[in-house]
């Protein structure tokens, strides 16, 4: 009986020491989607951009978590990216700008590349960490289409179009463009580049007037983004979670709490699958994108 008692103290003693274990790696590696972080004391969120930015969705989805998260105290937006679709870009963008002004200290890391759609998302954060051989800069907006007319010429393809309107088959790849529509494409470009530089004279302090002068798509590297002020130090990720550490408060070393990665399944696989396939399907007729 006595030696009983024995295996039932070990078995709980086991039970204890696995759940502890189980929190500590919880803690360590970050939430489960939708739930609690489970860091012990103040932690820095992790949120990871990488590359062309298509659908925000999961980008938002992780910074809505970690703005919520009480035990979340700044966060850190990584980004590894050349750019993206403009709408995509502006929406991370909004969410970070929500967590900051919500108190919580937002720092950007760059990576390798941080361009254009890359560093228009950069612009919500408080601070910009930028590696001085970042790619960074190519701030401006491309629209390209595709004319493949002469190539149905050719194989004896003709198209016949009826629309209700003068611009509705605008971009059509089996035409040029008419003088009006490319005054029409060209001003709606105007506007999202004005967009662009607003955002950035806003956050970062700088006129337009004086953007304008190297806001013509060209590349920078991160030590010539510090010196025209487009970023705010030189550092990797390790110096980036330092500083948002620093912004909230937090002593020592910041723990860092990741979102957990998508499990991959055969219905994520078939997911990503179509959704790649629509955006070349729609990337062949029109491209719009922060580039």
């Amino acid at each position: 009986m006595r030696g009983r008692w024995w295996i039932l103290l070990f078995v709980i003693a086991v039970c204890v020491a696995g759940t502890i274990a189980f929190m500590i790696w919880i803690a360590m590696g970050g939430f489960v989607e939708g739930g609690p972080t489970f860091a012990f004391g103040k932690a820095v969120g992790l949120v990871e951009i990488e590359g062309t930015i298509i659908n925000p969705v999961p980008i938002v989805e992780e910074i809505e978590r970690f703005a919520k998260d009480d035990d979340i105290a700044a966060i850190v937006v990584r980004i590894e990216s050349p750019g993206g679709v403009v709408a995509a870009a502006q929406e991370i963008y909004s969410e970070l700008r929500k967590a900051s002004l919500a108190g919580k200290p937002v720092v950007a890391s760059m990576g390798g590349v941080a361009a254009s759609g890359g560093y228009y998302v950069a612009c919500a954060a408080d601070s910009i960490v930028a590696n001085a051989g970042t790619l960074t800069g190519s701030i401006g907006v491309i629209m390209r289409f595709a004319n493949t007319e002469e190539l149905f010429r050719k194989i004896g393809i003709g198209f016949e179009v009826i629309k209700t309107g003068e611009y509705k088959d605008l971009g059509s790849p089996t035409r040029p463009l008419t003088p009006a529509e490319r005054k029409l494409v060209g001003d709606l470009l105007e506007d999202v580049y004005q967009q662009f530089l607003e955002v950035i004279a806003t956050q970062r302090g700088i006129a337009i007037g004086e953007i304008r002068k190297f806001a013509d798509g060209r590349l920078l590297t991160g030590r010539q983004a510090y010196q025209l002020g487009l970023v705010d130090r030189l550092g990797d990720l390790r110096d980036a979670i330092f500083l948002a550490g620093e912004l909230a408060g937090i002593k020592g070393e910041p723990v860092i709490v990741r979102p957990r990665k998508r499990v991959l399944s055969l219905w994520s696989l078939l997911e990503d699958l179509i959704g790649a396939s629509s955006s070349v399907r729609r990337g062949v007729a029109l491209e719009y994108s922060l580039r």
